[in-house]
């Protein structure tokens, strides 16, 4: 690596001075992503500005009819806390289910969330319970958050604060994984409230998406054998030597089932 400043900034004001006053300067959630790039030389940050010390971003509180967790709660945390297990049970297990303890014991849901890998499991919980993602600027909702491949709507002196999750009648997710890194090769999440249902896909695209037909399909009738018929067009999925784009469609439907499954389960 190439030498670096390190500033550790206590509030959300002075990390977000610090990120404008220096240039170069990346932001430090976890670094389950940032440490390897500037390790391999594809990053090389002036200055790293560690929001580890900043106590409003590590907190977990029910407000009205949301859950709202702090963006550097790291998944250890989402999966051991009470509060998370009893208002949306499916955040706690998705989040059991990310990488090795190592990484959950590091890694941030608001770090995964603004990096967006295309293959993690929080963006398909974001975008499947229509959450907001909160910024030290504004409010985004979890449509217009995600854009791309590694892209979100996020400005360059943007910090997450907070994500907003609706807490929904029933919700489940499932997911594929690659047995090296424990990403999904293909995660679905389903949730249902107020006899909507949302579905998202992480790890088959670019992106995270929904799923419009299985959508409609269990609206009319909640239960696994409800999107059971529906073929996922493999055109423009992910293709790699863990599966090809064929497989990712097949292995949408598989998942997206055992997602119903786990929603009508924790009701």
């Amino acid at each position: 690596m190439k030498s670096f400043e390190f500033h550790s900034p206590e509030t959300v004001p002075d990390a977000f001075a610090l990120l404008n006053d220096v240039s170069e300067s990346k932001l430090l959630a976890g670094g389950m992503t940032l440490l390897p790039t500037i390790k391999q030389g594809l990053a090389e940050p002036a200055a790293l500005i560690d929001l580890g010390k900043i106590p409003q971003l590590s907190t977990i509180a029910v407000d009205g009819d949301a859950l709202v967790i702090g963006a550097m709660v790291r998944h250890v945390t989402v999966a051991t806390s009470e509060v998370v297990r009893s208002k949306v049970p499916m955040l706690a297990h998705l989040a059991a289910g990310i990488g090795d303890p190592a990484v959950r014991n590091r890694g941030t849901i608001g770090g995964s969330v603004a990096n967006n890998d295309p293959s993690a499991d929080y963006p398909a919980a974001v975008l499947a319970l229509d959450a907001t993602v909160v910024t030290n600027q504004r409010e985004l909702p979890a449509g217009a958050f995600f854009t791309g491949m590694f892209e979100t709507s996020l400005e360059t002196n943007e910090i997450i604060t907070s994500i907003r999750f609706p807490i929904p009648p029933a919700a489940g997710y499932a997911k594929f994984k690659s047995p090296a890194s424990r990403y999904a090769m293909v995660g679905v999440c389903v949730a249902k409230a107020d006899g909507r249902v949302r579905v998202a896909v992480t790890g088959a695209g670019p992106c995270v998406f929904r799923v419009s037909a299985m959508e409609s399909a269990l609206e009319a009738r909640f239960e696994p054998g409800a999107v059971a018929s529906i073929k996922i067009n493999a055109a423009g999925l992910n293709s790699d030597i863990h599966a090809d784009a064929e497989y990712r469609a097949h292995l949408v439907t598989v998942m997206a089932k055992k997602a119903v499954a786990a929603a009508i389960q924790g009701l």
